[in-house]
C-alpha cells in the first residue's frame, strides 16, 4: 500500500471491539472524537464492517465519533440472521443502547437504511438525525425484485471474475467502470483482522428480508421528525432511484441529493461531492 493512501486513511487500521446485548455478542469498529453524539453506520446486504468505503467512515471520523458494527450473525457478531427488517432494528437498538449510548444519528446504506428508517420508528427517542442511502422504504415498489437482480448480477460477476458489487453499485459504462474498480480496491486496503464473509444461508435470510420489506405495507413516514439526509445516484437498479424521492416527498423537512450517471453505490463513486454534504447536514 503506498504512503499516500495510509494517509488517506485510517478505517483499516481501526481494530474490532466486542459489547454482549441480549445474548448476542456484536463486533464493532469505532474512530474519531468521542463525546459528542455518535454516528452509527449500518451496513448494505451482506456486507460486513470491511465493506464501508474508507473515504466515507474517514472524513466523517475527523469531525465525529463513528461506529461501525455488524448485524447479528454476520461477521465476527455471533447468532442468527434476523429474517425481518424489524428484528434488525431492535437488534441495532440493543447494541447501541449496550454501548451505553441515548442518543445517536443513524447512517443507514441500502439494508441499512431500511433497518434506520424502521429503528427511527420503532425507537424514534434514540434517534437525532437520520441519512438514508441508496433504500427505500417499506411497501417501495421495484424493491421486492431484488433477489432476482442480486442473483442475475451475481452470475454476471462470476463469468468474469469481479466482485457482485461492480455491477449491482455502479454503472457498467466509461464513468461507472473505473469508480467501481476504485471502490473494490478501497475496501481491500484493510489486510489484517478482516471479519468473515457473509455465510450463504445468512444472505438468503437476508435478502428474503428485504423482499419482505418491499411487499410490505407502506409505512408512516410523516412521523419522522428527525432531520433526514436521502442520497443515491439516478439511475439504482438494486433499489429503484425514484424511491429515494418518494421518501424525501413523505418525511418532513427531509433533504435530497441524486448524483447523476451512478447507481446504487453513488455515494461511493462520488465520495468527493457526498462527504462534504454529509459533514455539513451532520454538524448542523
Amino acid at each position: 500500500m503506498s504512503s499516500e493512501q495510509q494517509n488517506q486513511s485510517s478505517y483499516f487500521q481501526v481494530p474490532a471491539k466486542t459489547v454482549t446485548a441480549n445474548g448476542v455478542s456484536y463486533a464493532y469498529r469505532e474512530m474519531g472524537p468521542k463525546g459528542g453524539i455518535p454516528v452509527v453506520f449500518l451496513i448494505h446486504l451482506a456486507g460486513t464492517m470491511d465493506n464501508w468505503d474508507p473515504r466515507i467512515i474517514d472524513p466523517i471520523a475527523e469531525k465525529h465519533h463513528v461506529i461501525t458494527f455488524s448485524n447479528r450473525g454476520v461477521g465476527a457478531s455471533t447468532g442468527i440472521v434476523p429474517d425481518s427488517i424489524e428484528s434488525m432494528a431492535d437488534d441495532a437498538a440493543s447494541f447501541i443502547n449496550a454501548l451505553g449510548y441515548q442518543k445517536v444519528d443513524l447512517f443507514g446504506f441500502s439494508l441499512g437504511g431500511m433497518i434506520a428508517q424502521s429503528l427511527v420508528v420503532k425507537h424514534p427517542g434514540l434517534v437525532r438525525k437520520l441519512v438514508l442511502a441508496g433504500t427505500g422504504p417499506a411497501g417501495g415498489e421495484g424493491i421486492q425484485k431484488i433477489i432476482a437482480i442480486t442473483y442475475y448480477d451475481m452470475l454476471r460477476a462470476t463469468l468474469i471474475r469481479q466482485d457482485p458489487k461492480e455491477f449491482l453499485f455502479f454503472n457498467r459504462n466509461t464513468a461507472g467502470k473505473p469508480a467501481a474498480r476504485a471502490f473494490i480496491n478501497r475496501l481491500k486496503e484493510r489486510t489484517t483482522n478482516r471479519e468473515a464473509p457473509i455465510k450463504l444461508q445468512a444472505f438468503q435470510t437476508q435478502l428474503k428480508a428485504i423482499r419482505r420489506w418491499g411487499l410490505s405495507p407502506s409505512a408512516d413516514l410523516g412521523v419522522i421528525t428527525q432531520p433526514t439526509l436521502i442520497a443515491n445516484g439516478d439511475n439504482d437498479r438494486m433499489v429503484p432511484s425514484k424511491l429515494s424521492g418518494d421518501m424525501h416527498r413523505r418525511i418532513p423537512g427531509s433533504e435530497l441529493v441524486i448524483y447523476a450517471d451512478s447507481g446504487h453505490g453513488g455515494i461511493f463513486q462520488f465520495h468527493d461531492r457526498f462527504v462534504p454534504v454529509a459533514l455539513e447536514f451532520l454538524g448542523r
